[in-house]
């Protein structure tokens, strides 16, 4: 294999997201590198994983992959026309969403402001010099950003787990980082100040008096690097609040949608569903992790989700598709499905979106 195509492969596996981390090799170890704690459904002693699931693919399914050719070209630069400044807060019954980026996302309720998954640093990666580069600015420029109370932090990806910007943001605003088992190790080991608390699938941590996050799973892996796959958890989000329940998905496979029923059928419907549809090609090497438009449509169906903000799309090149496919696969989703494009939206960086509390009677 040449050099250049090798270290491509390198800064994909290291990069976190869908190819990223992917076919991160794992060596033998006797213990794990972030977490120590007892045996369950979905933790062996050793390793996390998604019970009756897809384990990622390995190190020789990367390169046949990196190697096999049909990766699409991305533009240098999909600039957005949109740039938001948020206000300081949003009341209880209201619900402000905006797109910062990927799978970064400002939610404004109940007084609170919450981030998802926050990168502001130019690229997904380890390193500043290699790796997956943003082709547009963050939604909201830093310095914009209103008072952050709270950090909602999916996984350890890079694309996801963004230190410099954790770091950033704890000086600036101290958040309260709320994160899956053994993440905690990886944040403070890099910034003993951050305030992190940790949870496992189903613990509830309490946000205000009016709101609560719930710890939920999501079909995906983790990994930093080279010894450490799947020694942290990855999770999704359930928010109960006075402005209604909001779903949010960092990265997941589809899993035969086992995951939006449960959730259905433990909270009832969602006023906002967050999910993920990019990065999802090739799909015999993508399809446990990472779920298509096409799926991310049927979970908004199956969720329940009255309305559903799509990401993870659009900011940094994982994968094979195209922005452009990105988008023509999801609009023959909501067509296939009966669901239009008020339902579920596709946001540039900046844009905003004021989730109305129903849903119209003629979507």
């Amino acid at each position: 294999m040449k050099r250049r195509q090798f270290l491509k492969a390198l800064g994909l596996l290291l990069a976190g997201g869908s190819a990223t981390g992917a076919g991160a090799i794992t060596l033998a170890r006797s213990r794990n590198s972030y977490y120590d704690g007892p045996v369950s459904d979905h933790f062996d002693g050793l390793n996390f994983f998604n019970p009756n699931g897809t384990p990622p693919k390995g190190f020789v399914e990367l390169i046949k992959w990196q190697t096999g050719g049909g990766r699409k070209k991305w533009p240098a630069s999909f600039a957005s026309p949109h740039e938001d400044t948020p206000p300081k807060s949003v009341d209880s019954d209201g619900l402000r969403v905006s797109f910062v980026g990927h799978a970064t996302v400002l939610i404004q309720t109940g007084g609170l402001n919450i981030l998802t998954d926050p990168v502001w640093s130019q690229r997904a990666s380890p390193v500043s010099f290699a790796g997956p580069k943003r082709v547009n600015d963050p939604g909201i420029a830093f310095d914009n950003l209103p008072p952050i109370d709270v950090v909602l932090l999916s996984h350890n990806h890079y694309d996801h787990l963004d230190l410099p910007t954790l770091s950033k943001l704890n000086a600036t605003h101290n958040p309260l980082i709320v994160t899956p088992l053994g993440n905690d190790r990886i944040l403070k080991n890099h910034d003993s100040r951050l305030n992190v608390v940790i949870g496992d699938w189903g613990d509830t941590i309490e946000l205000s008096p009016e709101t609560i996050v719930t710890l939920e799973p999501m079909h995906h892996w983790s990994a930093r690097g080279f010894g450490d796959r799947r020694n942290a958890l990855w999770a999704a989000f359930v928010v109960q609040s006075a402005a209604g329940n909001i779903y949010h998905i960092g990265d997941t496979g589809f899993h035969d949608g086992t995951n939006y029923l449960t959730a259905r059928e433990k909270y009832g419907d969602f006023r906002l569903a967050i999910l993920p549809f990019g990065a999802y090609e090739p799909r015999d090497f993508m399809r446990g992790q990472h779920q298509n438009p096409d799926e991310a449509v049927q979970g908004h169906i199956l969720c329940g989700a009255q309305f559903t903000l799509g990401h993870h799309w659009g900011t940094f090149q994982l994968t094979n598709e195209s922005i452009d496919d990105q988008l023509e696969a999801l609009d023959a989703a909501r067509a296939k499905h009966g669901v239009s494009d008020e339902l579920f939206r596709a946001l540039r960086p900046g844009q905003v979106w004021d989730v109305p509390r129903h849903r119209p009677k003629t979507a």
